[in-house]
């Protein structure tokens, strides 16, 4: 009975899409719509997910207005989710690969780690910049990173630092949006890296810091 609650779970993670929803709803919470403008699937597919996911008591509802907004209804689900990445990207030659082929060898960008970042905001050398969406940024951020989501970035250009060092970030080692901003930066001559982490992996960075401390 009891590994029979867990296949439930796992039965419900067995779909790309809702592995997906969740890792977005993991930045922040967000409704129905604005869910099937990102996954590009149609309101009424993204709907038969969330569905799924709260029969499983993995994600939660509450109603604004006309608009139904999801979250993650544990911050375990979170947890869980980073392990599962971490878990496919060790076991997984597959994973290995495409992040070989599309985050290192497409895009040949020098990457930060969190030491060397929290070392380098201590002393003020780098920028921290979060292009993520804004609701995401107001939801949860890296402390000390400014918010310039990647569609404003552009036009926003001319007011970073051309002789200061910015440092990009977005949802993780698989979002892309932090390539697109390092690339946007390098073409107008400022010096721009890539941090692979997400918010979450820095809060842990932060929690083993402080217990180190």
């Amino acid at each position: 009975m009891l590994y029979q609650e867990f296949a439930r779970i796992g039965k419900c993670l067995s779909s790309p899409k809702r592995l997906e929803i969740l890792d977005l709803l993991s930045q922040s919470p967000k409704s129905v719509e604005k869910l099937a403008k990102i996954t590009g699937m149609t309101v009424a597919n993204v709907s038969q997910h969330l569905q799924t996911l709260h029969n499983a008591r993995l994600v939660a509802f509450k109603k604004e207005g006309n608009f139904v907004i999801y979250e993650l209804a544990d911050s375990a689900v979170s947890d869980f989710m980073g392990n599962l990445h971490d878990l496919s990207e060790k076991q997984s030659v597959e994973v290995q690969q495409i992040k070989k082929e599309f985050l290192n060898e497409n895009f040949k960008m020098e990457g930060l780690s969190l030491p060397e970042l929290k070392n380098r905001m201590e002393n003020g050398e780098v920028l921290l910049l979060d292009v993520r969406p804004k609701e995401e940024f107001e939801e949860a951020h890296i402390p000390g990173a400014v918010s310039i989501p990647i569609d404003e970035l552009e036009d926003k250009l001319a007011s970073l630092p051309a002789d200061f060092d910015v440092v990009a970030y977005c949802r993780g080692p698989y979002c892309l949006m932090s390539v697109e901003a390092v690339e946007l930066m390098r073409e107008k001559g400022i010096h721009a890296y890539r941090l692979e982490k997400s918010v979450q992996d820095w809060d842990q960075f932060a929690k083993q810091e402080s217990n180190l401390g």
